[in-house]
């Protein structure tokens, strides 16, 4: 038998035990997903220690491949980010459950009472790079939406997706749930995500979380629908309105907390009037945190722009930068090269935020807050599972109760159409 034969009918057994467990998790309690998901954080905790230590490896393999710091940076678990993962596994248990829930209700004058309520949809490929977090995130909110899920971590992170998922399986068992709703690949073989990408009968939706390379990619082969993310092209505008001192905390903290993470700031708009001001206040304070400042005419940075600036995705301590006329300059720039991910405006002129806000269509906008906001968990949701930037069915920060789907259940009295 030929590697990919090995591949196709592993990846076949895989779709059909996630199959059969989706059909089990519709029903389960509440109470026992919020179990598993509590007996998973205590794992993850208690085996903290072998997970560093398997992140070590990805760590050394991540080095050797030539990962920017960026990257290695998305890539690295350590203690406190340990306890992140925790806290995230915790705060999706405590959440409201979403299956069951009745969206809305009416009577017809026919006699029938019909409801609309949530339900899982069933099967959910993931396929991620880099953050081993992802392992824990995903596997927490396709539980907690009744969902079954198989994960495909990146070939950087497999040891630490690895450890991850066995804390996971620990939870599932632990709360007498199947230990087949969360499975990860065993293999860092490309052609297992070439499977999942054609699995129509086994996998009901894909989130793909990586670069534009790997998005691209399933965007063109997938036969199973995706909710997509495909870059963090995040842009800030700065207004001629803007306080100086929210502009340069925010700016800051917007591109140098994490630059590897796709709520990133990527490129500065800022208004002509206040160029030689705080416009280039901003520009020297970034300098001097280590950012490369490409300028666009009008600015001083490290290296002046080219067109390849605009509209790209650097997830590292580099930062492009415009001068634009006036809020409807800035609009009309990210209309062109944004990726519909998060876009902020610093102003405090009311009406320009108005506009801002009105006049642009990202998933995510922004008035006076950084960017690095952009996060399941910081928006309530406990985790997510990806920031989808397509308009179809889940937008923005995908969350347990964007893991649903619903149906209508109708109720009559031995009702009959005239």
């Amino acid at each position: 038998m030929t590697d990919a034969e090995n591949i196709h009918d592993m990846m076949t057994a895989i779709g059909a035990r996630a199959k059969a467990a989706a059909a089990e998790l519709a029903f389960a309690p509440a109470e026992a997903k919020r179990r598993a998901l509590e007996a998973a954080a205590d794992a993850v905790w208690a085996n903290r220690a072998g997970i560093v230590a398997a992140n070590e490896k990805d760590m050394e393999f991540g080095r050797d491949k030539g990962l920017s710091p960026a990257m290695l940076d998305r890539l690295m678990l350590d203690e406190t980010r340990i306890r992140g993962i925790v806290a995230g596994l915790r705060a999706v248990a405590a959440q409201k459950d979403p299956v069951g829930e009745v969206i809305a209700e009416w009577d017809m004058p026919s006699g029938l009472h019909i409801r609309r309520v949530r339900t899982p949809l069933g099967v959910v490929g993931v396929i991620y790079e880099s953050r081993p977090n992802v392992t824990a995130d995903a596997g927490a909110l396709c539980l907690k939406a009744g969902n079954a899920v198989i994960l495909r971590g990146g070939s950087e992170s497999f040891h630490s997706s690895g450890a991850i998922h066995a804390c996971l399986v620990e939870g599932l068992r632990a709360a007498g749930l199947p230990e087949d709703a969360i499975q990860l690949v065993p293999t860092r073989d490309r052609a297992a995500v070439s499977e999942m990408l054609t699995m129509t009968g086994a996998i009901d939706v894909i989130v793909p979380r990586g670069g534009k390379g790997l998005v691209g990619l399933v965007q063109r082969e997938a036969r199973v629908p995706v909710f997509a993310h495909l870059e963090g092209i995040v842009h800030i505008y700065i207004d001629k309105s803007a306080d100086p001192k929210k502009t340069l905390d925010v700016v800051l903290n917007a591109k140098t907390r994490r630059p590897g993470i796709c709520g990133a700031a990527e490129c500065l708009l800022i208004h002509r009037d206040i160029a030689a001001g705080l416009g280039q206040q901003v520009l020297d304070a970034l300098m001097a945190a280590g950012v490369e400042v490409r300028a666009g005419a009008g600015l001083r940075g490290t290296t002046p722009a080219t067109d390849e600036d605009w509209g790209h995705e650097y997830l590292d301590m580099i930062i492009a930068a415009k001068l634009v006329d006036d809020v409807d300059g800035a609009i009309a720039h990210i209309r062109r090269y944004g990726s519909s991910h998060t876009d902020c405006i610093l102003a405090e002129d009311a009406a320009a935020a108005e506009r801002f806000f009105q006049r642009l269509d990202s998933a995510i906008l922004m008035h006076n807050a950084s960017t690095q906001f952009a996060d399941g968990g910081e928006f309530g949701m406990g985790a997510e599972i990806g920031i989808a930037t397509g308009k179809m069915h889940a937008r923005g920060p995908v969350g347990a109760e964007q893991l649903t789907s619903f149906k209508y259940l109708v109720e009559g009295a031995g009702t009959t159409r005239a």
